[in-house]
């Protein structure tokens, strides 16, 4: 065996290492939080790698809760309706920022993209104050207020970057037909936006779904609470009883959409990330 080939056969048998260390590093605690979620008594405490048992007792459990039932349809509601108004004003800023040409241009584009850079805890006490102030208190509107000023930064950066790789001369032969800005927009940039649209889609429900401080900041009562907040509030019979089983029931059952969305969307997520990356 040439040194070339043993050189080129162990590096593939090191990038393979890596790549399983990384899939276990990665798969691995959703898979044993699935395989908690079927144990219950005494085998919740027993260290086990393989399913033993599919009892549904956490899942019938946990979804016996009303409250916990009326918080997944609280979070559907807040981040379907982040989704599609971070989708409404980034489209039209993207439009703006990637087809019309002005003065200072790339400055605000790296504004709107530093607001992004701000630590939640940051602007925590001050959004409170505007949303007390607006009167939005313990409401969906407060969590969807809030999530779409820290998800709109990065949908009009990608769907921006997107915009600019568009060709011109689709919007040139749309301006000589007569359409308007807008007509320009919805008929014939945002059919060839998919992938983006899809990625930045994904992305805002994704971080919506899953936001615990200002869920936890802004709701006040079970009926407006999001899941997050709900699984964090999960308590067992006693005060020193922790319900691992309900817990890990309740995580999966919020995780399991995320990842249908995400195996359904991969494509258009990949194609929408790389948007920009190669000019041709």
């Amino acid at each position: 065996m040439s040194r070339k080939l043993a050189k080129t056969l162990i590096s593939k048998i090191a990038f393979m290492i890596l790549l399983a260390v990384i899939l276990i590093f990665t798969v691995f605690p959703f898979y044993y939080a699935i395989l908690t979620s079927f144990e219950s008594g005494s085998e919740l405490f027993t260290v086990e790698y393989w399913f033993s048992s599919f009892d549904l007792a956490n899942y019938k459990s946990v979804l016996s809760q009303e409250s916990f039932v009326q918080s997944i349809w609280n979070s559907v509601f807040v981040s379907f309706s982040t989704v599609v108004i971070a989708m409404a004003f980034g489209l039209t800023a993207a439009y703006a920022l990637g087809r019309v040409q002005f003065r200072g241009r790339g400055a605000v584009l790296m504004i709107v993209l530093s607001v992004s850079m701000f630590p939640q805890v940051a602007v925590l006490s001050g959004l409170f104050e505007v949303i007390r102030a607006m009167n939005l208190y313990n409401d969906p509107l407060a969590l969807i207020f809030s999530y779409t000023i820290f998800t709109l930064p990065f949908t009009v950066w990608i769907l921006t970057t997107f915009m600019r790789q568009l060709p011109k001369e689709l919007e040139e032969a749309a301006i000589v037909d007569g359409a308007s800005p807008l007509t320009t927009l919805f008929r014939v940039f945002i059919p060839l936006m998919w992938p983006a649209m899809a990625t930045t889609g994904l992305l805002a429900f994704i971080a919506a779904w899953n936001e615990f401080l200002f869920a936890l900041t802004f709701t006040l009562t079970n009926s407006e609470r999001t899941v997050p907040v709900a699984i964090a509030l999960i308590t067992g019979g006693s005060q020193h009883e922790l319900p691992w089983g309900n817990l890990m029931a309740a995580s999966v059952i919020v995780t399991v959409p995320l990842v249908v969305l995400v195996l359904i969307f991969q494509r258009r997520i990949v194609s929408g990330l790389t948007a920009g990356a190669v000019k041709g």
